[in-house]
């Protein structure tokens, strides 16, 4: 049976402070499943559309090129995560983004790539 290391702290200040710190594990878990919902190609597609402009399930489905009950079930997941919106306009649905938040996880999310693509240093945070 092999015995269990004990870890020491190498700066026990800077690690009470890290937990100190550290998020709610609610809050934390709400992150990753932005995170995973991001995470799928499908999903990333419809939400840089509907970052473009609102657009109905039957459009979406042609954008994307997956059938429209496909599209719904995507868009469902993304609704439940506080990703997307649906607004009635008559007999059809349009689904937005949330708020501008999703935007600019996007834009970072670009703008990181296109910092690693590019070779280019990181900059400074304001």
């Amino acid at each position: 049976m092999e015995k269990e290391e004990t870890l020491q702290a190498i700066d026990a200040e800077t690690l009470e402070t890290a937990r100190t710190e550290a998020l709610p594990e609610a809050h934390l878990q709400m992150i990753v499943e932005t995170f995973q919902a991001l995470s799928d190609p499908t999903r990333a597609r419809i939400l840089y559309a509907l970052i473009q402009r609102p657009m109905c399930v039957r459009d979406l489905a042609l954008l994307v090129s997956v059938s429209s009950s496909g599209v719904s079930h995507q868009l469902r997941f993304l609704r439940d995560r506080r990703l997307v919106k649906s607004q009635r306009d008559g007999n059809t649905i349009y689904y937005h983004v949330d708020d501008h938040h999703v935007s600019a996880l996007f834009k970072e999310a670009d703008y990181h790539i296109d910092h690693v693509r590019r070779g280019l240093p990181d900059h400074p945070y304001p």
